[in-house]
């Protein structure tokens, strides 16, 4: 975890999360003190610390009321690997589909990822350097060594090609500094991705057990590259990535991501009321309960298989969350829910959360008609299906098409939006109840 985390009191946390979502006080509770009782376990050592389990939590209520948002909130305050996957979209051991264990493989890549960048942040200074040293190679090669060195005794000594390569290319570092060379081209090496196509067979399929057969075999054949010719500033990323990568030491990344994936990271597992069983023995329920028997042992602590090395899932933390408009949580199999042993209920959104919604995060719009536009998203969930804050999203992309589409015409031009000019875009879609279906 990073180190501002260690300052975080769950009401602190509570406090970073209101930046970005309204209300749902409840579920920011159960996750800051879930989050912060991760921390608490770093601080232990001995045989405890592996005793201490994740406080793994279940959010109850509809579509668009911030379950996903507090969790992906949560996890860029932890820095850690997150992960949002649906329940739905896995299927039993034995059928066509995604297996569980396939979760973890996609969370270290994550994991990976997520050092890679921020390892490639700190030495992109560096790396920029040495990208303009070989940019300048490229720009002006080094003089061919002449073929009788030396020069007569009574002849003047002349400068030498060495030391005019030299006036040159520093009178070309500033240059391109400046961006005076930004209209020329160069060519350059870049990787090339095609690789001899490989046909296996085996029964579980290669990508689902996180095998990569290029990185196996990239150590055994020379790494291919073709000429490309770019202009000078994209020559110039293209260096600065190449040389950021090979500052980067891949064993120490891999090594520090791990260890954040299994003591830091995080599983949004959504629709989970959608693999709940309603009891009975046959039909679709026996491959729901199946998915949950899948689950069961990532939830309480395994060990998957990844292409960077076994991960072990004790210690990852697992948000479920979903509608469960007609399964409970009590139709889940018994064992899962005592994996589960916090149940928040998110509450609907009301037309003050909308306009809360519009005014109050970091990222919110300033807009005049807001109480408008925060009534007709509340209107229309009461009489379509209430999918929560998404409905802002319709209602906004509908209200300003026109706007938008002849954006180009209106440079420099202010627009105002009024009460008025929303009620009368959106009044005939709102009263047509098959327009508001469909539009909004």
């Amino acid at each position: 975890m990073n180190n501002g985390l260690k300052e975080l009191k769950p009401q602190e946390i509570v406090k970073e999360l209101d930046k970005y979502i309204i209300g749902q006080d409840k579920a920011k509770r159960s996750v800051a003190i879930a989050l912060r009782n991760r921390w608490r376990r770093q601080q232990v050592t001995g045989p405890l610390r592996d005793e201490i389990m994740p406080n793994n939590i279940i959010l109850i209520g509809p579509t668009g009321v911030g379950k996903t948002e507090i969790s992906r909130r949560l996890a860029k305050l932890a820095n850690a690997p997150f992960i949002k996957v649906e329940a739905s979209k896995f299927t039993e051991v034995g059928y066509v589909g995604r297996d569980v264990e396939s979760i973890i493989r996609d969370l270290a890549d994550i994991g990976v990822n997520m050092v890679r960048e921020q390892k490639k942040k700190k030495v992109q200074g560096k790396a920029r350097e040495l990208a303009i040293e070989r940019l300048l190679d490229i720009l002006i090669p080094a003089p061919k060594p002449p073929a009788k060195p030396g020069f007569a005794p009574e002849e003047a000594p002349e400068e030498s090609p060495e030391a005019k390569h030299q006036r040159t290319r520093e009178k070309f570092h500033k240059k391109l500094i400046n961006g005076e060379l930004n209209e020329r081209t160069v060519e350059i090496d870049a990787p090339s991705d095609s690789m001899p196509t490989m046909q296996i067979f085996s029964p579980v399929g290669l990508e689902e057990m996180g095998i990569n057969l290029q990185e196996i075999f990239g150590n055994f054949m020379p790494k291919k590259v073709k000429k490309r010719r770019v202009s000078v500033p994209e020559a110039l990323t293209i260096l600065t990535q190449q040389e950021a990568q090979k500052l980067i030491d891949m064993e120490e990344v891999i090594k520090e991501a791990l260890r954040r994936v299994e003591d830091s990271g995080i599983v949004f597992v959504d629709e989970i009321d959608k693999v709940a069983s309603a009891g009975s023995k046959h039909g679709p329920d026996v491959s729901r309960e199946g998915v949950q028997r899948d689950l069961l042992p990532v939830v309480e602590g395994t060990s998957v298989v990844t292409k960077y090395g076994m991960v072990k899932t004790d210690h990852v933390l697992f948000i479920a969350s979903g509608a469960f408009h007609i399964a409970k949580p009590s139709d889940l199999i018994p064992e899962l829910q005592g994996r589960f042993p916090i149940r928040v209920e998110l509450n609907n959104l009301s037309k003050n959360d909308f306009i809360k919604i519009l005014t109050e995060p970091e990222n919110a719009l300033e807009k005049e008609a807001l109480d408008e536009i925060a009534g007709t998203a509340s209107y229309v969930n009461s009489k379509a299906e209430n999918i929560g804050a998404r409905r802002l999203h319709t209602i906004m992309t509908t209200l300003l098409e026109d706007i938008l589409f002849d954006a180009p015409k209106l440079k420099n031009k202010k627009i105002t939006i009024s009460g008025k000019f929303v009620k009368e875009t959106l009044k005939d879609i709102v009263e047509d109840e098959d327009l508001r279906k469909f539009i909004l």
